[in-house]
């Protein structure tokens, strides 16, 4: 007996309690584990089957026991990599120069500032702007303008093409115009300053658009007639999802094209532009209703 029960039984004994303590119970036997554990199979809902079929979020991604399948978390945590990598990528000091586009800069000092200070991206530095008004083209139909906005690997992977598409659509249809050019931490509404400083009747820019999962090489392009400081969002027209999975861009720079055209007829653009006469060709760029269902691509494969 140890110690401890017979200091116990002695002052037991010494209360008037002099009975023995009861047995220890016996320890239960515990049931040994199975050697191989066979999960819950992962299903899909009929309801996510089609809910999935017109979005590129992750619908019915379903589970295993308890947790996310492994193929699903590794898809995810690679998508958003993408993600990441594309609005942390800065473009190149001299890739606007070797692109043979005339190089410009807004007024952000450096990536970080970028993203917390997207109103100093809406303004060119004073030395871009003298480079500006010393190099432009003035008083033309339309100046298209190539920026990083936020993915510079949109920008440096199909920007060129969607530039030079919109501008020789442009050029074929009879209207002058301006120097190519690019932007470097732009934002939107650069294009006011821009346009108003050449004196064009519409601007253009083309410039990589917010990351998501599924997407990190996009390109958005938004139009503004009459540029000029002080323009708000209401006063513009945009065609996004401009990458191989989704619009490809000569596609965009022909639709661009003729929505550009619909602004010089009218002489306005934004929600006051009417392109119900090009529905055929614009597509739902000119509809305003609820785009095509879209089924989602992988843009990694992972292993399982």
């Amino acid at each position: 007996m140890s110690t401890t029960r017979k200091l116990i039984e002695a002052l037991r004994e010494r209360l008037g309690q002099a009975d023995p303590l009861p047995s220890p119970p016996a320890i239960p036997r515990i049931q040994a584990p199975p050697t191989r554990v066979l999960p819950t199979a992962r299903t899909r809902s009929c309801y996510a089957e089609q809910a999935a079929a017109h979005t590129a979020a992750i619908l019915g991604i379903g589970h295993v026991g308890t947790r996310y399948a492994t193929d699903v978390v590794l898809q995810f945590q690679a998508e958003l990599a993408v993600a990441h990598d594309a609005v942390h990528t800065v473009l190149p000091d001299d890739w606007a120069q070797s692109q043979g586009l005339l190089p410009l800069k807004s007024r952000v000092e450096d990536h970080h500032q970028f993203l917390l200070r997207p109103d100093l991206g809406r303004r060119l530095d004073e030395e871009s702007l003298e480079r500006l008004r010393g190099n432009a083209i003035q008083d033309v139909d339309i100046q298209p303008i190539l920026a990083d906005g936020l993915s510079a690997v949109a920008t440096m992977g199909s920007g060129m093409r969607l530039l030079e598409t919109f501008s020789n659509e442009c050029r074929f249809r009879g209207w002058t115009v301006g120097i190519p050019m690019c932007a470097k931490y732009a934002r939107v509404w650069l294009q006011d300053e821009i346009g108003e400083t050449v004196g064009a009747r519409v601007a253009c820019i083309l410039l990589g658009e917010r990351p998501g999962l599924g997407t990190g090489d996009g390109l958005s392009a938004y139009m503004v007639y009459e540029p000029r400081m002080g323009k708000t969002d209401s006063d513009r027209n945009m065609i996004s999802n401009i990458h191989a999975r989704g619009i490809v861009p000569e596609l965009a720079g022909r639709q661009l094209a003729m929505m550009a055209g619909a602004m010089l007829d009218q002489k306005t653009s934004g929600v006051s532009l009417d392109l119900s006469g090009l529905t055929a060709e614009l597509g739902q760029a000119a509809s305003g209703g609820y785009r095509e269902p879209q089924r989602r691509v992988r843009l990694v494969e992972t292993d399982r």
